[in-house]
C-alpha cells in the first residue's frame, strides 16, 4: 500500500529572524496574473505623484560674501571643499559638510574673475580686475585659517586684465584669458606660450579633462576657439549667431563639449564637426550664463539670467527640472559636486545655495527595503513614462509668472515663424524655398 505524504520545507515559508518579513510563494506565469500590467500602472502612477509630492530640491544657503557672487570652484580631492569669488574682491573658502566658512581672504581690489584648484588640492589660483594672479594655500580646516590675514604664496603682475583662468588636468600647468590666451608653468613668472587670433578679449577658458592637452575658449566676437596647447597656433574655430557665455567639457566624452549662449540656448558641439551642433537644448527665456557637467557626463547643469537653474539630460533638448526660489535674483555661477549628488549656485544676493541634484532623493543611508522600492518605482516609471498622465505630471513644472509668459510669448513666436515658412513655401516655386533644421542657423561659419 503507497502512503501520499505533504512533505514542505520550513526555509522556504518561515523567516529566519523576527526582523524579516514573511515570505510569500508566487508563480511567476503571465497566464495566471491577467491584471498584472493594469496593478503596475497605478503603481507607477503612484510613484509619479509621491515623487513631485517630496520634490524638495533646495537644502540651505551659504551666507558671508558682501557683494554677488561671480564664480564658484570644486576642490578635484575634497568633495566638502568649495571655493566662491565676489565682485568685491573676496575670496571664502567653505566646508560644505558643516555649511560653514573655513576661511576669507581679500583677494584682489575689484571683481573675482576667475578660480581654480590644483589637481592635487594644494593651492589655488585667483585672477581679478588688478591684473595680478595670486596662489594661495588651501586651508581645509579652521585652525589653520586666519581670517583675512593670509597672504599668497605667490603673485604675477599681468600685463592686462585676466577675465578667465583653469588649471591643467594632470601637468603644473594653467591657462588664463584676457586679450589674448596664455599658457603658464606654475614655476614661471611669465607665460610659456601665447594664442591670439584677433579677438578683442577672451572672457572663457577650459581645459578638456580627458585629452588635457585641448582648450576651448569663447571671446566676444562670437567665436568658440579651440587650442592645443603643444602646438604654437590654434587648432579652428567656430563663429555663432550670437555670443557664447561659458563652455563646459563632458568628462566622459573626449570630444564633446557645450556651449551657454546668449540667445537663451546651449549648443553641444563635437570638437571634430563643428559645422553644426549636434544637440540644442532649450528652456530658458534669458541669456545662459553658466554650465557644468555632472561627473557622469549624462547631465549638465545651467545658470542663467531668468534667475533660473536648469538641469539638462546631455542627449536631450529639453530640461528635467528647474530649480528657483522667490529671493533668488539673476544666477552668475554653477557647479555640480563630485559625488553627483548635490548642485551649488551662486548669484547676486551674495550667497551659495545648496540643491539636491535629484528633487525627490531622499539623504542619508537608506535601509535594503528602501534601496528595493526606489529601484522598482524608479523601473515602473521608466516602463509607464509615454502614458499620457506619467508623461504629464514628470513633465510639468511650476515656474514664476514672469518666466511662464516669457515662454508662452517664445513659443508664439516660434510657432508664427514656422508657420511664415510654410506659407511662403506653398506660395513659391517648387524647391525656391528649402526645408532647413534649427541647428543649421546657428554656426555662421567654421576657420580652420
Amino acid at each position: 500500500m503507497k502512503v501520499k505524504v505533504l512533505s514542505r520545507n520550513p526555509d522556504d515559508y518561515l523567516r529566519e529572524t523576527s526582523r524579516d518579513i514573511f515570505k510569500v510563494p508566487r508563480c511567476y506565469k503571465p497566464a495566471l496574473h491577467p491584471f498584472e500590467t493594469p496593478r503596475e500602472y497605478v503603481r507607477a502612477l503612484n510613484a509619479t505623484k509621491l515623487e513631485r509630492v517630496f520634490a524638495k530640491p533646495f537644502l540651505g544657503s551659504l551666507d558671508g560674501h558682501t557683494d554677488s557672487i561671480n564664480c564658484l570652484c570644486k576642490s578635484p580631492t575634497s568633495l566638502s571643499t568649495l571655493l566662491s569669488g565676489s565682485a568685491s574682491g573676496e575670496v571664502i573658502v567653505w566646508d560644505l559638510s558643516r555649511r560653514c566658512s573655513l576661511r576669507s581672504i581679500n583677494a584682489h581690489s575689484g571683481h573675482i574673475r576667475g578660480l581654480c584648484v590644483s589637481p592635487t588640492g594644494g593651492h589655488f589660483y585667483s585672477i581679478g580686475d588688478d591684473r595680478l594672479i595670486k596662489q594661495w594655500a588651501v586651508e581645509t580646516t579652521a585652525t589653520d585659517s586666519n581670517h583675512g590675514n593670509t597672504e599668497p604664496l605667490n603673485t604675477i603682475v599681468g600685463k592686462t586684465i585676466y577675465l578667465s583662468i583653469d588649471h591643467h588636468q594632470r601637468q603644473g600647468q594653467f591657462v588664463t584669458s584676457g586679450q589674448k590666451v596664455d599658457i603658464w608653468d606654475e614655476s614661471r613668472a611669465e607665460p610659456i606660450r601665447s594664442f591670439d587670433w584677433g579677438a578683442e578679449s577672451v572672457h572663457c577658458v577650459r581645459f578638456n579633462p580627458v585629452e588635457t592637452d585641448i582648450v576651448a575658449s569663447c571671446a566676444q566676437d562670437r567665436n568658440i576657439v579651440l587650442y592645443d596647447i603643444r602646438k604654437s597656433v590654434p587648432l579652428r574655430k567656430v563663429l555663432l549667431n550670437m555670443k557664447t557665455n561659458m563652455v563646459a567639457w563632458n568628462p566622459m566624452e573626449a570630444f564633446s563639449f557645450t556651449a551657454a549662449n546668449e540667445d537663451y540656448h546651449l549648443y553641444t558641439f563635437d570638437m571634430r564637426y563643428l559645422k553644426k551642433p549636434r544637440a540644442i537644448h532649450y528652456g530658458h527665456v534669458s541669456a545662459v550664463l553658466d554650465v557644468d557637467f555632472s561627473p557622469t557626463g549624462r547631465e549638465f547643469v545651467t545658470a542663467s539670467f531668468d534667475k533660473t537653474i536648469r538641469i539638462f539630460p546631455s542627449d536631450k533638448g529639453n530640461s528635467r527640472d528647474v530649480y528657483h526660489t522667490k529671493r533668488m535674483q539673476r544666477v552668475s555661477s554653477v557647479a555640480w559636486s563630485l559625488d553627483d549628488r548635490y548642485i551649488l549656485s551662486g548669484s547676486e544676493e551674495m550667497c551659495v545655495r545648496i540643491w539636491k541634484a535629484r528633487a525627490s532623493e531622499k539623504l542619508g543611508r537608506l535601509r535594503p527595503r528602501e534601496r528595493d522600492a526606489f529601484a522598482y518605482s524608479e523601473k515602473l516609471k521608466e516602463k509607464y513614462r509615454h502614458y499620457p498622465q506619467i508623461a504629464r505630471i514628470l513633465r510639468h513644472r511650476h515656474v514664476p509668472r514672469a518666466i511662464y509668459h516669457a515662454t508662452k510669448e517664445l513659443n508664439e513666436i516660434k510657432k508664427s515663424k514656422n508657420k511664415r515658412e510654410k506659407n511662403r513655401r506653398e506660395h513659391s516655386t517648387p524647391g525656391s524655398v528649402p526645408k532647413h533644421r534649427q541647428n543649421d542657423d546657428v554656426v555662421v561659419r567654421e576657420v580652420y
